[in-house]
């Protein structure tokens, strides 16, 4: 039987306009996301921040909450877990960044909330020396058995989590679209294996198409998920220094080793 609770919490992240500082403020308010798609007009006027067409998009969501009902029937046949913000098992640290995800969807074993968890990113075009750092890095971590965070690229992202694994460490991936897929898709294998110690997650639903805007979005996850991130080699305007800022914003170590 589908679950009408999750329905409505991952509905809510599926209207058009709103992102998860509106939604948070939304669930807030009506106290509760099937309260959200409840309200009515005049209660969600109340609501600071809310402009008309937003409030329009709720008041007439059905198209948000069959989307929701597809994304629960996709969970269900791939063994997808939900991870929702209010929940003890979200993850605890991206409890403390205001612009966390609603829902992180996750796929394998995972656990957000172990003692240590680290983010490893850097250049897709790494270099020899770069990829030794990497490898020797989380050697030395081992003893600390901390989690590994990357998100799966090519180059320094994929060596971490290949020496994650070959170190018996737990790695997860962070995706920039659904799991329904993997990209790039040469890596697929290596995120098979990382489900038995690790895995994927994403807070995009399946299905979603991939844009650029996304990868620099989902450094946010990669960022909040960790106590420290460190970047292996980064291009002067990469990927990897957004994700440093957004690290040193959430007020987590960010330690560098070369720059590209």
């Amino acid at each position: 039987m589908l679950d009408q609770e999750l329905k409505y919490k991952i509905g809510v992240t599926l209207i058009p306009g709103i992102g998860a500082i509106n939604a948070k403020k939304l669930i807030a308010y009506c106290g509760g996301a099937e309260a959200v798609f409840k309200e009515t007009k005049t209660a969600l006027a109340k609501i600071p921040g809310l402009g008309k067409k937003i409030i329009d998009q709720i008041t007439t969501s059905q198209e948000a909450l069959t989307e929701a009902e597809a994304e629960i029937r996709f969970m269900e046949e791939n063994d997808v877990k939900a991870l929702y913000f209010l929940d003890k098992n979200y993850p605890r640290r991206l409890k403390h960044c205001e612009d966390s995800p609603i829902i992180l969807f996750s796929k394998g074993k995972i656990d957000f909330n172990r003692e240590k968890v680290i983010s490893i990113v850097g250049t897709r075009n790494a270099t020899v020396s770069g990829k030794g750092f990497t490898e020797k890095l989380i050697e030395e971590l081992v003893p600390h058995n901390p989690l590994i965070i990357s998100g799966l690229a090519y180059g320094i992202d994929i060596a971490a989590h290949k020496s994650a694994l070959q170190n018996k460490l737990q790695t997860v991936g962070i995706l920039a679209h659904g799991l329904d897929t993997v990209y790039p898709a040469p890596h697929t294998n290596i995120a098979k294996k990382m489900m038995q110690n690790g895995g994927v997650a994403s807070d995009y639903r399946y299905g979603r198409k991939i844009f650029n805007k996304q990868f620099a979005e989902r450094n946010k996850i990669v960022a909040g998920l960790s106590d420290v991130t460190v970047v292996v080699e980064s291009a002067s305007k990469g990927g990897s220094l957004i994700t440093a800022e957004l690290a040193n914003g959430y007020n987590r170590d960010v330690s560098q080793y070369l720059e590209e």
